[in-house]
């Protein structure tokens, strides 16, 4: 019993936020690893299974299946009935088994459309119940993965190149431990960070999804008492291959998941790149090298009316937080099984939607944000001028190229935890014992100058 008011709508009413406050944001993912999806998926395999018997193995006793039966069939593996979950939610509340449930339902559709009970028998023939979740969760996975967080990973990756071209010449002190350090661009900063997305997504998408269908232990046991002259191992690998999957034969019960660990791993590696960016923007913004632009109406603060927070990297950063706590949980608990197989993989399994929603969730407000960031070369240009030591180690380098003695130390002594301004250090220079070309070449160096090859590897991103 429920003391929620009737006319309350149901998001609000959800105990995951992925479900009530967020539902809008990831509901791609909700029609992947939703109960009716995993439904969908197993009814799925359980047809192509059918028809790969009747079709691809041409068991003797399915030679005669009706061409309605196997139209049925491909209807199964093509798309979900209107009321397909709630009908094997129905067998699933009788019989307490959920795959079971799915082999009941799909043997009715079947046996609706003109299936002998003999052709029956072959729904699910061989099968453990494995089987079928391990290639479901393959599917969804692999679609997850290239429909949805990949193309929302590619468009951060876009801004941050694009945006890395616009501001390759902007000037900005590092930091380095917090403190002034040896000047870089603004576009250079970002180009680093599409470069390292670019290695982590090309990781993530380089994991190749495993299936298997080989029985009860992974022997095909049961396949080669019932046919023992079919090539079982040849069959099981053009099935797996079949639906998009890459065969893997030596399995026991279950596939044994190390290709999901690594998935999660995999995943977990961009979103740890993402929360490293999230910061140091959320810093740049607090620091003012970027503005926010205004949105018409919105609140920043319930008492202080001037501000405009960075939250979408603040959201960002937490559900990547959430995401990668239950990532890297799967990677280290789902290719763990007792001997040949135990269920704890099964409700670890059921918790991959809400994991990869936290990653969408953030992936999309940190491109909320980004579309929001507007540079200010001002405030940058401001800090660079009040940090003329920066330009102590390109001094003391140069100076060590001609043989100054005691180069680092005389720069040390000029410039350790005190600011120093242009006059200061052109004077220095004057003095040095170096040729005249550098002394001049020094003195008319500036803190925006010392970039290096910042402008260059930027506008390669």
């Amino acid at each position: 019993m429920t003391d929620r008011p009737a006319a309350l709508p149901f998001a609000l009413d959800a105990l995951s936020p992925v479900d009530g406050r967020y539902a809008d944001k990831c509901a791609e993912l909700r029609a992947l690893f939703s109960e009716a999806a995993l439904i969908r998926h197993r009814v799925r395999v359980e047809a192509e299974w059918f028809l790969f018997l009747a079709r691809d193995l041409a068991l003797p006793e399915l030679r005669g299946v009706r061409p309605a039966v196997l139209a049925a069939a491909e209807a199964l593996a093509r798309a979900a009935a209107p009321d397909e979950a709630v009908a094997v939610k129905a067998h699933e509340r009788a019989i307490a088994h959920d795959v079971k449930a799915v082999e009941y339902y799909v043997r009715g559709v079947l046996g609706a459309a003109g299936a002998t009970d003999a052709e029956l028998e072959f729904v699910h023939f061989g099968c453990t119940s494995e089987d079928i979740n391990n290639l479901s969760y393959g599917l969804m996975l692999q679609r997850a993965r290239s429909e949805v967080l990949l193309p929302a990973i590619g468009r951060i990756r876009d801004w941050l190149v694009a945006r890395a071209h616009a501001e390759a010449a902007v000037p900005m002190l590092s930091r380095t431990h917090g403190q002034a350090a040896s000047p870089t661009t603004l576009g250079k900063e970002l180009a680093n960070v599409s470069a390292r997305l670019d290695r982590a997504s090309a990781a993530f998408d380089a994991v190749e999804p495993l299936g298997k269908m080989n029985g009860a232990v992974g022997n095909w046991n049961a396949h080669l008492a019932a046919y023992p002259d079919l090539d079982w191992r040849d069959a099981g690998r053009r099935f797996v291959t079949g639906l998009g999957l890459v065969w893997n034969e030596y399995t026991v019960q279950i596939e044994p998941h190390d290709w999901i660990g690594a998935y999660c791993d995999a995943l977990a590696r961009v979103d740890t790149i993402l929360i490293d960016f999230s910061r140091d923007v959320w810093g740049y913004v607090s620091l003012g090298y970027f503005r926010q632009r205004v949105v018409a109406g919105e609140v920043g603060s319930s008492t202080m009316p001037h501000k405009v927070n960075p939250i979408d990297f603040e959201n960002g950063e937490g559900n990547l937080g959430i995401a990668n706590a239950l990532l890297r949980h799967f990677a280290d608990k789902l290719p763990i099984s007792r001997w040949q197989r135990d269920l704890t993989d099964s409700t670890v399994l059921r918790n991959l939607g809400p994991a990869l929603a936290h990653a969408l969730l953030a992936f999309r407000s940190i491109e909320k944000g980004l579309g929001r960031l507007e540079s200010d070369p001002r405030r940058m240009a401001e800090d660079l001028d009040a940090n003329w030591e920066v330009l102590g180690e390109a001094v003391q380098t140069v100076m060590r190229r001609y043989g100054v003695p005691n180069a680092y130390e005389r720069l040390k002594a000029l410039t350790r935890g005190q600011r120093i301004d242009g006059v200061a250090l052109r004077a220095f220079v004057a003095e040095l014992p170096i040729p005249a070309s550098e002394r001049e070449r020094l003195a008319k160096l500036t803190p925006a100058d010392y970039v290096g090859l910042a402008r260059e590897l930027a506008r390669d991103a």
